[in-house]
């Protein structure tokens, strides 16, 4: 891409002035004026140049070199690929930003510049072991290398950087030994940050180390520590601590946080610490994070006195017991708490209730909590997040909720709340995400929720299911109720992905509006009293044939300066690294049937951020689930062979119906599919050879049908046990029994009973009539001639009829 003509494309015919300071770097008055230009007030000239416009293909040198002037060089956010070439003219190049790019090769380049105070090479492909030049750039202040695919060690040479402030070398593929030393005597070091893609580096500190340095932000994640390293005991002036996902055993160290009052950020999660113990005073630590540990005990009691000023709290997934300490409720400023996955109980203290009214996310699910769901005079009016799913909280779903205006997430499933959904919660607007599953709610569902995703399975909801139900919603889940009546015409579902309606009292057939749901991934109506035909219209699902990749490249803040001024770093602007980056999800559970089992999948739906940043949410396998499940019904006639044509349908289940028809050849087009059922019907024909070509099919089953023939061999075919064809006497060869010579023979002995069976029929049919008509045509002679013969004749019948009389008037 040729950077000159870019810049100039966006220039409308009157801008000749730009174009000669673009060709010439000389002053010109209008080149402030640009967005993505900086010129030097004084001379005019050209010293900062910012495009973020996704622009691709190789650096582009083109347009650069006479920009001799240039001190500041930002082309982040783009799509550019390939090596950094030599900039030979840039000699006064004092920062450059490459970040959220896709180069690779060697970053030798850059060492040449020897005027840098920052390098910002974060989210891009460069690989191998650190060059050792970059140690003689002696202003280097800021050197950011995260998310790439470096490896080896720090290299000796770094030793000289002794102007460097700030150190990045998160998400790279560090492995074996990694030592820290070659920064032992950086005396201006305020941030380092350390991380590897690999669990197998290991992070060595001597115990004797005392380094120069005084940091203020230390990141040591996934570097295998089994201890807090020794040198921590002579920091004094940190305000952010990561030790997250490493091997950290026995108490959590109290020392650290003594040693460090102005410690502002806490991260000890994913470690194997076994005791907390509430440190002295700390009124600066606003966030702390110590779950997925082996924690067990009480949460003291002194939380409240200890961090009185704490906003984000994590404790969750660790063994603790007992009560929510009552103290909890005087920390007016939290605004995150998660305590899930322990072993709390009792109720909720009311002070807790009462005095935690900034909480914006409170997680409290998978524990032993009980009473009352949310009784009155609670104060958690600025919710955005509510789980306490999975707990014995009882009593209806309070009226007053809709209170809780920013209310987006609330989950409640797995208890015993009853009654019926009061009006209210239906109608808050900001509702996104409801879950009130497993739970005894009743009565008629209701005519309009505005949520995107709805969970009301396994519950006694009673009645049809509106019209209006499905406004915008993308996953509705009425698993396990006892619903009625008949799937109606469903009214603005384009946006409906999953639809579980398996295991209530649906009737009538299939309605063809369905096929209308074009963004469907998964379809389950099994288990209900469905009857009529499959319509061949479903073809017209997507079944993630219209799915895009719709993945979105998350660009880091790039510049950590704020203008092209001359001053391109300051300490001050680490304060963003304090900000700790939260974005929580929430994870979706869907159950459903594949391969002969009923499992659940997951999948990840966005929380909320409490914080500034960005992350990247993990895909689960509902992600990449597809499939359609019509089983246990009395649905009739044909499987429509249009059906074939779902290429990414990885389940199809229609067993346990009133089939009659043949398996469709043009079933071979499935190609993702790895659980086809279609068991326990009538059908008949072949199992057609053609599906052998499914090489990632895993189970299937034909059990149960009046299926003949061959058992196709080959490939996953050969996979299948005899389960997958017993109850088709007609069907042969391995896996079954029965010899395909052997029912040969059989069936033409059967073929020659059959005719001589039929021969016997024709010659009995035959003889029956012609007797009949012999009689007949002998009597009608009889008849004509007036003989002795014709009179005896006529004195029978007239005989029988007297007698007949004669009979009916006694009677």
């Amino acid at each position: 891409m040729d950077l000159k003509k870019f810049m100039v494309s966006r220039l409308n015919e009157s801008d000749n002035k730009f174009l000669s300071t673009w060709s010439n770097n000389t002053k010109s008055d209008d080149c402030c004026r640009w967005e993505g230009i900086e010129c030097n007030p004084t001379s005019g000239r050209i010293v900062g140049l910012s495009v973020n416009e996704y622009m691709d293909g190789p650096f582009p040198v083109n347009g650069l070199d006479n920009l001799i002037d240039l001190e500041l060089l930002n082309l982040s956010g783009n799509i550019f690929i390939g090596t950094i070439p030599e900039l030979k003219s840039l000699t006064n190049l004092k920062l450059l930003s490459l970040a959220g790019n896709s180069f690779s090769g060697p970053i030798h380049a850059v060492c040449k510049m020897k005027n840098l105070r920052e390098i910002d090479l974060r989210g891009n492909h460069f690989a191998g072991e650190i060059p050792l030049c970059l140690g003689s750039l002696n202003k280097l202040q800021v050197l950011d290398l995260s998310s790439n695919q470096f490896s080896g060690n720090l290299p000796s040479s770094f030793s000289s950087l002794e102007s460097l402030e700030y150190l990045s070398l998160l998400d790279n593929n560090f492995t074996g030994s990694f030592a820290l030393y070659p920064l032992a005597n950086l005396t201006k070091l305020k941030v380092l940050k350390l991380s590897s893609t690999s669990e197998m580096v290991q992070v060595k500190t001597e115990d004797t180390w005392q380094p120069k340095f005084q940091l203020t932000v230390l990141v040591l994640r996934v570097c295998s520590l089994e201890k807090v390293p020794s040198f921590l005991m002579y920091q004094k002036n940190l305000r952010l601590v990561d030790l997250s996902s490493n091997r950290l055993t026995g108490d959590i160290p109290t020392w650290l946080l003594a040693n460090n009052p102005k410690l502002e950020v806490l991260q000890l999660q994913n470690n194997l610490f076994t005791i907390f113990q509430m440190p002295t005073r700390m009124h600066n630590l606003q966030v702390l994070d110590f779950s997925a540990n082996d924690i067990s005990g009480l949460l003291p009691d002194n939380i409240s006195s200890a961090l009185p000023n704490l906003v984000h709290m994590n404790g969750s997934k660790n063994e603790f017991q007992g009560h929510i300490p009552s103290s909890m409720g005087k920390i007016k400023n939290i605004s995150f708490l998660d305590l899930s996955y322990n072993n709390f109980s009792g109720e909720l203290p009311r002070s807790f209730l009462i005095g935690c009214f900034s909480l914006n996310i409170l997680k409290l699910s998978h524990n032993k909590f009980s009473g009352p769901f949310l009784p009155r005079g609670s104060n958690f009016l600025k919710l955005s997040t509510l789980d306490m799913s999975n707990n014995f909280f009882t009593g209806a779903i309070p009226s007053w909720i809709s209170k809780i205006l920013d209310l987006k997430f609330l989950l409640v499933a797995n208890n015993f709340l009853e009654g019926a959904l009061p009006p209210s919660l239906l109608a808050m607007p900001s509702l996104r995400f409801l879950d009130l599953s497993g739970n005894l709610l009743s009565g008629a569902l209701p005519s309009q929720i505005a949520v995107e995703d709805l969970f009301l399975h396994d519950n006694n909801f009673t009645g049809p299911i509106p019209d209006t139900l499905l406004e915008g919603v993308q996953i509705l889940d009425l698993r396990n109720n006892k619903l009625s009546g008949s799937i109606k015409q469903f009214l603005n579902t384009e946006s409906i992905s999953i639809l579980l309606l398996r295991g209530n009292n649906l009737t009538g057939s299939i309605p063809r509006q369905l096929c209308d749901l074009r963004g469907i991934k998964l379809l389950d109506l099994s288990d209900n009293k469905l009857n009529g035909f499959i319509p061949s219209c479903l073809y017209n699902l997507s079944f993630g044939l219209d799915q895009h990749d719709m993945s979105i490249k998350l660009i880091p803040p790039i510049s950590r300066t704020q203008s092209f001024q001359s001053e391109y770093y300051k300490s001050a602007l680490l304060v963003e690294d304090f900000t700790i980056y939260y974005v929580t999800f929430q994870e979706t559970e869907i159950k459903f049937a594949m391969k002969q089992r009923y499992d659940s999948y997951t999948g990840e739906s966005w929380f909320s951020d409490s914080y500034s940043g960005a992350s990247n949410p993990k895909n689960g396998i509902l992600d990449y689930l597809y499939g359609l499940d019509l089983s246990s019904n009395e649905l009739s006639g044909v499987i429509p062979t249009e059906l074939g044509d779902l290429s990414k349908l990885r389940v199809l289940n229609l067993s346990h119906n009133l089939l009659s028809s043949f398996i469709p050849s043009r079933f071979s087009k499935l190609k993702d599919i790895e659980s086809l059922d279609l068991s326990y019907n009538m059908l008949r024909g072949s199992i057609p050879q053609q599906l052998t070509s499914l090489t990632s099919l895993a189970v299937f089953n034909v059990s149960y049908n009046n299926l003949s023939g061959i058992v196709p061999q080959g490939k996953q075919f050969n996979t299948f046990n005899e389960k997958s064809y017993i109850g088709n006497p007609l069907l042969c060869g391995p896996p079954t029994d029965r010899s395909c010579e052997t029912t040969k023979e059989a069936g033409n002995g059967g073929e020659e009973r059959d005719g001589e069976a039929a021969i016997d029929r024709l010659v009995f049919y035959f003889s029956t009539a012609s007797t009949y008509v012999v009689a007949l045509i002998c009597i009608l002679v009889l008849m004509c001639f007036d003989c002795p013969w014709r009179r005896a004749w006529l004195c029978i019948v007239d005989s029988s009829i007297a007698s007949a009389k004669k009979y009916v008037s006694l009677k």
